[in-house]
């Protein structure tokens, strides 16, 4: 009779153990997706931004007459491969960059396509925001589930790391500015 218990105790705890396995495999998967769609949605509007701030090249070339670089910082993006955390702060950069022309060169805001853009930048900005608090929303509670025993273990098997999240408080000061 004592082997019966000890092959149904083994079993029990084979099943506990399995159950578990496959919730923390859950759980981990459920994060890993909404990661990748929050990262697919901050993509897409980064590579909006792109193109707006490359359109107001050309609209502001045509106001300063010349044809020198401007924006310098779009035009060594494109040359580069940056995940979506350089190319936010190149990005950025670009934005300071446009809003700098406009400041200094009023006849640019009086530009119906250089308003457009600039408009749709604002835009962009709120929504680049709202997306990267969301990301950052779920990194946090990935990254603390990676932390929390017995799911570090799973997380160990299965060589998950830790993410790294967006800076926001340069964007806030952006949207300020731009308004």
């Amino acid at each position: 009779m004592t082997s019966v218990y000890i092959i149904f105790i083994v079993l029990v705890i084979i099943i506990l153990v399995t159950t578990f396995i496959i919730v923390a495999l859950d759980n981990f998967q459920n994060y890993i997706i909404r990661i990748n769609e929050a990262e697919a949605n901050i993509e897409a509007t980064l590579n909006k931004r792109f193109d707006l701030l490359n359109k107001s090249t050309d609209v502001i070339k045509n106001y300063i007459n010349t044809e020198d670089d401007v924006l310098k910082t779009i035009s060594n993006i494109r040359s580069q491969k940056l995940n979506n955390f350089e190319l936010d702060k190149k990005l950025y950069d670009s934005i300071q960059e446009f809003h700098d022309y406009s400041e200094t060169n009023i006849v640019l805001k009086e530009d119906d396509d250089y308003t457009k853009i600039e408009i749709d930048l604002i835009e962009s900005e709120s929504e680049i925001l709202s997306l990267k608090e969301y990301y950052n929303d779920i990194i946090i509670k990935y990254n603390g589930l990676l932390n929390k025993f017995p799911f570090s273990l799973v997380a160990k098997i299965k060589k998950y790391n830790e993410k790294e999240s967006f800076e926001i408080e340069d964007h806030l000061e952006l949207i300020n500015s731009l308004k």
